[in-house]
């Protein structure tokens, strides 16, 4: 059996006005996440850290922000696309745990619908998702409430 690590960051800005999506949900909240995507840096860490756990490159070179079918696109079809490349390769996703920094809004009441919604693209079962969420206490971009930043570590294997 081969077992491997992945490990993913991610930023993106904050603009008002703005859908903000996270973790496959739409929270409510003045303020968005700004890319090229949907934006949605918790998927966004998750593609890259079980891409990276297999040696698969990262996300922007699957999915580059120079091609306009990406324009929009909802994070959850890549991350679909991530579980396939893996499957691919022979690969079972062990588990996922992440951390989402973010000084407003409140993300803990969104956590088991965000669990739901990944395990269900993912075809894994949500006790094998974790998401935590933390402020950065006021220090930094995150602090200042201009950005978010999310952190995913992955453990794949290849039975």
């Amino acid at each position: 059996m081969k077992i491997r690590t992945g490990f993913g960051y991610d930023v993106h800005q904050l603009r008002e006005g703005l859908p903000f999506w996270l973790g496959g949900i739409q929270v409510p909240h003045t303020h968005g996440a700004l890319g090229h995507s949907d934006a949605d840096v918790l998927i966004h860490v998750i593609c890259d850290a079980l891409l990276g756990a297999a040696n698969l490159r990262d996300i922007g070179f699957h999915f580059p922000d120079t091609d306009a079918q990406y324009k929009g696109i909802d994070s959850k079809r890549l991350l679909k696309e991530v579980a396939r490349l893996l499957k691919e390769k022979g690969y079972q996703i062990s588990n996922i745990d992440s951390t989402i920094c973010l000084e407003a809004p409140k993300v803990n009441p969104h956590i088991p619908e965000m669990q739901r919604v990944l395990a269900e693209v993912l075809g894994i079962a949500e006790d094998d998702i974790s998401i935590k969420a933390t402020t950065t206490e006021k220090l930094g971009f995150v602090g200042r409430r201009e950005g978010v930043a999310a952190y995913a570590a992955v453990l794949i294997v290849q039975p």
